[in-house]
């Protein structure tokens, strides 16, 4: 199955209120993100690969322990995780939903608490990658991170929420100020519903 560029599900300065400008979403999403797409579609070309969902490459091409994970699987997992990377943004300030925040807090103790792990996670991963917050398959909640374009289909987890934390995603908003963009991120710019919808 040829990967796709999807459209952004609100338009580009819909954000600019919340914290991640217009210019950011330009660059991210249709010069960052198309870059996957394309180098992704003319890696599985002719491949064993061609023709499989996107989240079976991702899964079927990941090497357990390799940090410089293989072109495919650079392109397919980038891919995936801006799929949901977008979906789980949305403008105005969405509320956590009861049933949610409830998980939330036997997980973690308080929304606080869950929100510097959060934080603590995105901050403490050196150079590129994601943090997360994924339904183990135990059904528990964790907050978790992942160095380059690694993610939760890996591990066999649900990603509840991601955060992208390559400097692309925030050094025209934040400068080199990850933590602020990580807590603005989750103040200001998660959409808490699709986060909720993810539970299953």
């Amino acid at each position: 199955m040829a990967f796709e560029l999807p459209d952004l599900p609100y338009a580009h300065d819909a954000l600019a209120e919340n914290g991640m400008s217009r210019e950011t979403l330009e660059f991210h999403h249709d010069l960052h993100h198309k870059a996957y797409v394309d180098n992704g579609n003319k890696l599985i070309a002719g491949t064993e690969w061609e023709g499989k969902s996107l989240e079976d490459i991702v899964a079927g091409s990941y090497e357990s322990g390799s940090v410089a994970q293989n072109g495919v699987f650079n392109n397919a997992s980038q891919h995936w995780n801006h799929c949901q990377f977008w979906e789980m943004m949305g403008p105005g300030n969405s509320s956590i939903p009861s049933e949610l925040e409830e998980k939330i807090k036997d997980s973690f103790g308080s929304t606080e608490s869950f929100k510097d792990q959060f934080v603590a996670a995105g901050v403490g991963q050196f150079g590129s990658g994601w943090c997360w917050l994924v339904a183990d398959s135990d059904g528990s909640l964790k907050v978790t991170k992942t160095e380059n374009g690694v993610n939760p289909l890996c591990f066999g987890q649900t990603a509840l929420l991601g955060c992208d934390i390559w400097e692309h995603s925030y050094y025209i908003d934040f400068r080199n100020k990850r933590p602020a963009y990580i807590s603005n991120f989750l103040d200001n710019l998660v959409n808490w519903e699709n986060v909720a919808q993810r539970l299953g």
